[in-house]
């Protein structure tokens, strides 16, 4: 028994899940908590999953991949995917994230939803990074939106609170 955490002992695993607006809520905060996701693609020859840069808006999720990289193939030949983002705190205790399970859309440069990504994609702070220049403007590459039709969400503090501490968001059942 966990005397600093008896919520979380094996007895006690709730399968009440947590409600649908709370959850969003909850899913939203963990992909404000880090902008480093693992992005899983299906490769030619098995999985590829690559640690890469994201930001969120709402459950939608952008991200540049690198222009010709495999995971870019990967996408343009199947573009199921996964993003699996995770708290960046330690032990079992404070375990939070999520994956979003979708089809990868690939925005082309200067089209509206492009602009609109770019909005969202903090390019500014990558590109300083990198050295590159900010005052000409977002890199004209393609950008990468996810617009999640599962999002499994993990969190065991929710069992102190009588939760599931694993739940599953549908899109279609919003």
């Amino acid at each position: 028994m966990s005397a600093a955490h008896p919520w979380l002992e094996t007895e006690n695993w709730p399968d009440t899940p947590i409600p649908r607006d709370q959850l969003e809520n909850r899913i939203e905060r963990v992909l404000t908590m880090t902008n480093i996701g693992y992005l899983g693609t299906a490769g030619k020859v098995g999985p590829i999953v690559s640690p890469l840069e994201f930001y969120a808006e709402g459950l939608t999720v952008y991200i540049v991949p690198q222009p010709g990289s495999p995971k870019l193939r990967a996408m343009q030949r199947n573009p199921n995917i996964c993003l699996a983002v995770a708290n960046p705190m330690a032990g079992w205790a404070c375990t939070m994230g999520c994956q979003l399970f979708g089809q990868a859309k690939l925005l082309d440069v200067g089209t509206p939803e492009w602009e609109h990504g770019m909005t969202i994609f903090k390019w500014q702070a990558s590109s300083a990074e990198l050295g590159r220049p900010t005052d000409e403007g977002a890199p004209q590459v393609q950008l990468l939106r996810l617009d999640p039709d599962r999002i499994v969400y993990t969190e065991h503090y929710m069992r102190k609170d009588g939760y599931a501490p694993r739940t599953v968001w549908r899109r279609d059942e919003g």
